[in-house]
């Protein structure tokens, strides 16, 4: 059963590249059947790839929210698997605050992010989560709240 709600969970998050209302569509639906007792993993996720998918930083700062929530959430053991997402959440966090305006908090963001970066493997997705924090951190440096391109930040961490 928890394997088929993440092969539900990854095509609804494959569906985000083209057809990004029908995977917060489907993302939602399996948010609201896991509702506050499901698989904290699976909560990370979904939580996670819908901050990706908010219109507003406001929206997506929530579900980054609640994405870092399901990760600390009351009884969750923070096992190697929930720990390698850290740097990714805060990351978002940091951009999303960025986004709204909130420089002194997206800061404090890029610093437990780059804290947590000794869990991250010398891979491509390792340099992937160390190049978009130097992205955000360049952002906040200038003041910007706007979007940064997909290229750049395509959040899909």
């Amino acid at each position: 059963m928890a394997e088929d709600r993440m092969a539900d969970i990854f095509a609804a998050v494959r569906l985000g590249g083209e057809r990004p209302a029908a995977a917060r569509r489907a993302l939602l639906t399996l948010w609201q059947e896991l509702d506050n007792g499901g698989d904290p993993l699976q909560r990370c996720v979904i939580a996670h790839h819908l901050a990706d998918l908010q219109d507003t930083a406001a929206q997506s700062l929530r579900w980054d929210q609640r994405a870092l929530g399901a990760v600390f959430g009351p009884g969750v053991p923070l096992d190697e698997g929930m720990r390698g997402f850290l740097p990714a959440l805060y990351l978002n966090l940091a951009d999303s605050h960025r986004r709204i305006g909130e420089f002194e908090l997206a800061r404090m963001q890029l610093t437990i992010a780059r804290g947590h970066l000794e869990v991250l493997a010398a891979d491509a997705y390792g340099a992937l989560i160390r190049t978009r924090l130097d992205r955000v951190e360049a952002a906040l440096t200038s003041g910007t709240t706007d979007r940064l391109p997909a290229d750049l930040l395509g959040r899909r961490c």
